[in-house]
C-alpha cells in the first residue's frame, strides 16, 4: 500500500539525512522524496511516499517523531488530499515532428518552457500517471531527458494539514534502537 507521510521538519542542515536514515535503518524504499520551505519561516515540508501496510506506516511515524528536529508528522493517504508531480521533459524533434509534439502536448496541458532547434523542453504537472502517460506518447519521438519531482500532497478544505497524530496518539511499543550499531 503507498503511504503518504508529510513531515515538518526545522529548517537545519542535516535533517534530511536524519529523517531519512530512519527510513533505511527500518528497510523501507522511499519511493518518492520531496522537500521545500514551509509557510512558516524556518520550517521544511517534505512528503514522503513509502509502500508499506498500516502497521509500518505507524512504525514509521513513531520513529520519525523520535528525531528532535521533527516537528509533525501527518500520514495524509486516506484523508481527501491533491497529489501532484511536476516533470520536465526534453523531446527530439525534427521540423516535420515539432507540430506533431506541441499538439499532444497540449493534449495533456502541457506547456513548452524551451525551444531549440532540435528539440523541446516540456513541463507537466499532474497526477504520476499522467506524467507516464505524455511520456510513452513522446517517447517514439525520443526522450533525451527527464527530471521528476515525486509527489507532493496538500489536502483538501481550507484548513492547513490538521490530521493531529502524536507519539501518544500511536498506540505502538516502538524498540529502543539507541544502543544497536550498524556497519555500512
Amino acid at each position: 500500500m503507498i503511504t503518504t507521510f508529510v513531515v515538518r521538519v526545522e529548517d537545519r542542515p542535516g535533517v534530511l539525512t536524519r529523517v531519512a536514515e530512519v527510513f533505511r535503518r527500518r528497510a523501507f524504499n522511499i519511493e518518492s522524496l520531496t522537500v521545500g520551505r514551509a509557510e512558516s519561516p524556518g520550517v521544511s515540508r517534505m512528503t514522503i511516499v513509502v509502500d508499506t501496510d498500516d502497521y509500518g506506516a505507524r512504525r514509521l511515524e513513531a520513529n520519525l517523531y523520535k528525531l528532535v528536529n521533527v516537528l509533525r508528522v501527518d500520514t495524509i493517504t486516506s484523508q481527501p488530499s491533491v497529489f501532484r508531480d511536476l516533470a520536465l521533459v526534453k523531446v527530439a524533434t525534427t521540423a516535420e515532428t515539432r507540430a506533431q509534439v506541441m499538439q499532444l502536448v497540449e493534449v495533456f496541458r502541457a506547456r513548452v518552457v524551451d525551444v531549440a532547434p532540435t528539440s523541446l523542453v516540456i513541463e507537466i504537472t499532474g497526477t504520476e500517471d499522467k506524467i507516464d502517460s505524455l511520456v510513452e506518447v513522446l517517447r517514439p519521438y525520443g526522450v533525451l531527458e527527464m527530471a521528476r519531482t515525486g509527489r507532493l500532497a496538500m489536502m483538501r478544505g481550507s484548513a492547513p494539514t490538521t490530521v493531529q497524530t502524536t507519539v501518544a496518539d500511536v498506540d505502538l511499543e516502538v524498540p529502543d534502537e539507541s544502543n544497536v550499531s550498524y556497519s555500512v
